[in-house]
């Protein structure tokens, strides 16, 4: 099957989860659970679009939690905006309430926020494979992203169980994510 077949196959799959309000809520526990010895303050993650997992509530609690803590660096969250002339993206500070607008391709993003530069960067997986391999929806953002960020980010991969694809072939441009969380657990931590 191609990428493109399969990528709208996963997709359709996913939002027709009969349990996926259930899956959802088991990710977000993985997610707190997973963050919490992690020692990034700055966190890029994605506005959830056509079913996928939404990050925002688990990375919301996060910051809110390092307040609690008292640290000495503010955590903070970053969602993307497309670059049209790179085809890459930029984080933009986000939080509940701030000031939102569509991108280009209808995605809501932070209005006049300050650029941050994620150390952690949560990102959306259509499909999985072995290695860290992931399946986007075919722009290639997160890997240009990736190859031009400095320094490079440890990326995690967020998906459902649904979408771990066996025999899923990268190519050359793919860049292997760092970790993958899914609705039943950790199941890689690479690197």
């Amino acid at each position: 099957m191609d990428k493109k077949t399969l990528r709208q196959q996963l997709i359709e799959e996913r939002l027709n989860l009969p349990d996926r309000l259930e899956r959802a809520d088991l990710l977000q526990r993985v997610m707190r659970i997973w963050l919490f010895d992690r020692p990034d303050a700055v966190i890029g993650a994605y506005w959830p679009i056509k079913g996928e997992f939404d990050p925002l509530p688990a990375l919301h609690r996060w910051k809110e939690d390092g307040e609690l803590l008292d640290q000495p660096q503010r955590r903070r969250i970053g969602l993307p905006v497309v670059d049209k002339a790179h085809k890459t993206l930029t984080f933009h500070v986000w939080y509940p309430g701030c000031p939102m607008e569509e991108d280009a391709y209808g995605i809501p993003k932070p209005k006049d926020t300050e650029v941050i530069v994620p150390t952690l960067l949560f990102v959306p997986c259509v499909g999985y494979g072995p290695g860290g391999f992931r399946l986007g929806y075919g722009g290639g953002f997160y890997d240009r992203t990736l190859a031009t960020l400095q320094p490079k980010p440890f990326t995690a991969g967020l998906g459902f169980t649904h979408g771990f694809i066996p025999d899923l072939m990268p190519e050359a441009h793919d860049m292997p994510l760092d970790a993958l969380l899914n609705d039943n657990g950790v199941v890689w931590p690479m690197g």
